[in-house]
């Protein structure tokens, strides 16, 4: 079966994306046959993966993932229905396939809020493809909005980004508690790859003691590997380019050693 995992935080600032893309492109890298999905309007994961032009260009000719959820007011190919074939964006990473984000999933809850079994859209969609892949990977908004919701309906895993301050650790909880009643809901079971402390920066006595308490309080999922923050990211980003592409070591070794963590956790590795 697909494995499939969703990168989710009620807060933003906390790497989510960072760390969506560059699992997704360590697993392609190392023999899995890798599909991300960029569920946030802000397209970050999107632009990390192509250029502005190139998703301008494929949306008007295939369309995004918009199309794939039911929204209709895009400007792709002639206003034709789409299938998740046609949006997929091949190799955009060694062994990744990208299925690209739309701006208009901002106000995608107004658009299909009436319809039926919404949460499922992507559901629907990807069934034709999911067979194609060993592994799914949904980069969501800092939300738990319809895009969101419709990354867990096809979640066997989600992991949680958080960085060592005091208002992103105070939403772990409730996230954990809300994903577990929307599976519930659903009759899913969504399991909880981990929890990764993120975008940590220099030392001080807060960030230490912030560490300390959330890696006491989640203790069995907290991984133990720490993602720093480093410009090698944004960098990265800016070039369309995973971090495995460029020559900050440390930074290799950290997504490295987060993303064989993560491969343990969701059972593609022993």
């Amino acid at each position: 079966m697909t494995v499939v995992i969703s990168c989710v935080n009620l807060k933003g600032g906390v790497g989510k994306t960072a760390i969506a893309v560059n699992f997704a492109a360590y697993c392609g890298k190392h023999g899995y046959k890798t599909l991300l999905v960029d569920l946030d309007p802000q397209t970050n994961a999107t632009f990390s993966s192509i250029s502005p032009e190139s998703w301008s260009e494929h949306k008007k000719k295939k369309g995004t993932v918009a199309d794939l959820l039911g929204v209709r007011n895009t400007d792709h190919a002639e206003g034709n229905d789409v299938t998740a074939s046609d949006v997929i964006l091949k190799d955009v990473f060694e062994g990744v396939d990208l299925v690209p984000s739309d701006l208009s999933l901002f106000t995608i809850d107004l658009d299909i809020g009436a319809r039926t079994a919404r949460e499922k859209l992507l559901k629907k969609a990807l069934k034709e493809v999911m067979d194609d892949y060993d592994i799914v990977v949904c980069d969501c908004p800092p939300n738990l909005t319809l895009p969101t919701q419709n990354a867990l309906a096809i979640s066997t895993h989600y992991v949680v980004p958080v960085s060592p301050d005091f208002l992103s650790s105070l939403g772990i909880a409730l996230l954990i508690g809300r994903v577990k009643k929307f599976g519930e809901d659903m009759e899913l079971e969504i399991k909880n790859a981990g929890i990764v402390l993120s975008r940590v920066g220099r030392q001080s006595n807060f960030r230490d003691r912030t560490t300390s308490d959330l890696r006491k309080q989640f203790s069995g999922n907290i991984l133990k590997q720490e993602i720093k923050e480093r410009s090698v990211v944004t960098e990265s980003t800016a070039k369309n380019k995973s971090v495995f592409e460029m020559a900050d070591q440390a930074a290799k070794k950290e997504f490295s050693d987060v993303s064989e963590e993560l491969l343990k956790k969701v059972g593609l590795k022993k």
